[in-house]
Order: structure tokens, then sequence, then C-alpha cells
């Protein structure tokens, strides 16, 4: 009997001869490891990774080994922030071809359970995201993902914009998360990589007035040229009741903030954006930092101050290219820095280090 068994369909050029990735060992022990070069399965495709970008979480899981509630239990790849091209596919994927260029969401949740039926994949209890432990990340030069999981890009999206595309849906994500809308204010704390993609998609919508804090002038000097209304220099010493007043006495009436979104996960700075959101506003905690804080419960709750959580996203990589390739977002000025995939040690320590200036690392593959 005749076998029905496709051949993999491969990239036109020369197939792939080597493959390398970016390890975590063990805390800080980062390797440049050379891997197997992987097929894909049914339903996959094999995608060569031509840029990524270092999330915090990348360095924490490195200086810190784990993130949130995930520690690190065994050598894993990092990076989850990536956007390459097909290079070969499964027999039965029908929706991509070689030479695709795409952009990976890397959560790939069961599709089956309570939570993916209800449109919240993105809490799917068994999701597999790539980089969070144990499950292994992007950054290698050659990947298998599932297409169903691929978004196309456009020709006018390059493939740095593309792996921005991750940060950029934790944003629109955020700023939902809190239904900001046009002409309410908004405060974020952070003016990290996150906090500036709020800050524009906050102005994409008309948000206005928007304050962001920081403790370092030059970020906050970046966040005034994006646009932020108001920027206000953190001082550690100072109370978070003395940084809350300050924040409120920037707004109407110094009531406070209609909505505001925590893009540190530090408690003192959760704590003064409780107290800086007006009665019955919204305060949202996007950053991540430890699992347990001592928060002013009586504050927020005497004045019905709605606390909400965030994690990662759901169907927004479609309304992120949208709004990349329609010019009406323009984000790819945070990517300061860019090294050769083989110095990925380098652009780890590049992007720990604030003393470089960096706001989003990125590790290319040109071959």
């Amino acid at each position: 009997m005749a076998s029905t068994h496709q051949p993999i369909e491969h990239h036109q050029q020369e197939e792939p001869q080597n493959n390398y990735g970016v390890l975590l060992n063990k805390i800080n022990d980062l390797q440049i490891v050379e891997l197997p070069i992987p097929t894909p399965g049914p339903g996959e495709v094999q995608v060569q990774v031509k840029a990524t970008g270092i999330c915090g979480s990348d360095v924490h899981l490195w200086k810190y080994g784990e993130i949130g509630i995930f520690p690190v239990t065994k050598p894993q790849l990092l990076g989850h922030e990536s956007a390459g091209i097909v290079t070969a596919v499964a027999p039965d994927v029908t929706d991509l071809r070689v030479g695709d260029r795409v952009a990976i969401e890397a959560g790939i949740p069961c599709s089956k359970c309570n939570q993916c039926m209800s449109g919240r994949y993105h809490l799917c209890p068994t999701v597999l995201f790539k980089s969070t432990p144990p499950y292994d990340g992007l950054l290698a030069k050659y990947i298998t993902h599932p297409s169903r999981w691929l978004h196309k890009l456009p020709e006018n999206i390059t493939y740095e914009q593309g792996a921005l595309l991750e940060p950029l849906s934790v944003a629109i994500a955020a700023v939902e998360r809190v239904g900001a809308s046009f002409g309410r204010s908004l405060l974020i704390t952070g003016c990290g990589p996150i906090g500036l993609m709020v800050l524009a998609v906050a102005k994409a919508i008309g948000v206005s007035p928007i304050i962001i804090t920081d403790v370092q002038p030059s970020r906050l000097e970046y966040a005034e040229k994006m646009g932020a209304d108001y920027t206000y220099q953190v001082n550690p010493k100072l109370s978070d009741v003395d940084i809350a007043r300050d924040i409120r006495a920037l707004t109407l009436d110094s009531e406070g903030v209609d909505y505001s979104l925590e893009c540190t996960g530090i408690e003192s700075s959760f704590r003064s954006a409780i107290m800086a959101t007006r009665d019955a506003g919204t305060c949202c905690l996007v950053g991540v930092g430890k699992n347990d804080q001592m928060l002013p419960v009586n504050n927020f709750a005497m004045r019905e101050v709605d606390i909400r959580g965030l994690f990662r996203y759901h169907h927004t990589y479609p309304r992120a290219i949208s709004l990349l390739a329609s010019g009406k977002l323009q984000v790819d000025h945070l990517i300061t820095h860019k090294f050769d995939f083989m110095e990925a040690i380098k652009a780890f320590e590049t992007a720990a280090d604030y003393s470089t200036g960096a706001i989003k690392v990125q590790i290319i593959n040109n071959n």
C-alpha cells in the first residue's frame, strides 16, 4: 500500500545547518548552546527567529531564578518576544507557507477548557507560555511553533517591530483592563518598556491627561518626548502617602486620576498608585513584583476604588499589527540596543544595567 505521508515543505534556500539557543542553566548562569534543529510536528511550522526582545522577566529569571509564582526548576531557553520567517511546515498546515514572515504569540493554550472557550485563553490553566518555567523560550535560531499562534506580518512591519508586538500586546491589554478612554486621566507608574508602551497606546486613543512616574530623570525626559502630559520623579525618601498627594495635585481639583496602571511591581509604587486614584476610579497592577504585598485596604475599599490584576493578553496581536502597519503607533524608537545572536550574553548584561540607558534590547539573527 502506498504511503500517504507527505514530505515537510522546506525553505527553498539551503536547509538550516546549525541551531543555537540562549540557555539559562541556573541562576546567574546564561550560556549560548548548540541545539538540534527542530522538526515541526502536526499543526506546527519551523521558524527561523530573526529578532527577539529581552523582557524584564527574562532578566529576572536570570538573576533571581523565578518570576512571580514561577520558579526555574531546570535549564531552559529564555525569550518570548520574537518574530521570524517560516522555513518549514508540517503536511497538515495550510494557513502558512515557507517564506511567510510571522510574529510569534508565545502562549499556547489548550483551546478546550472553560477559560479558553470563554475567550480568555490567556487564563488557560494548562497554557504553555514560552520562557515561563518550566517551558523553553524562543531565543534560538530555529524553533517550532503551532501555526495557530503565529501571525503574518505585512511587508511594512520589520522583524524588529514584529518582536515588539508582544510587549505592545501587554500595553493594549492593560489599557483595556481599566477601561481607559478618550479625555479621561491616567497615571502610569514606571517608565520601563511596558510603561512607555502603555503611554504610546494611551496617547493613540486620546487618553488625557497622562501622568507618568519614575525614579530616573532620563526615562522621564524620554516619556515627555513621547507626549506624557506630566512627569513626576519619585523620591524614594518620600512616603507613599506624600507621593500620592503630589500626583493628585497634578489632577483637576486634586481629585486623583480616573485610572492608574502600576507597571513596576514595586509595593510602594502600587500603594501610591492606589492612593492617587480618584474615588470610584480603577487601579490595575501590571508589573510583576513580590508575591505578597501590603496594601492600603481601607483606603481603596472606602473610596470604592476598583483594584484589578493583569495577566498577559488575549486577542491583541491582530490589532497590534494593524496599529503598527497603519503608522498610527510608533514604538520602534524604544529599541535602543541591538546585538547579534552570538553576542546574546552581552545583550542581557546591557538590558540588566541601568547605566546603559537601555529601554528595549533586541537580539538579531541575520543568518
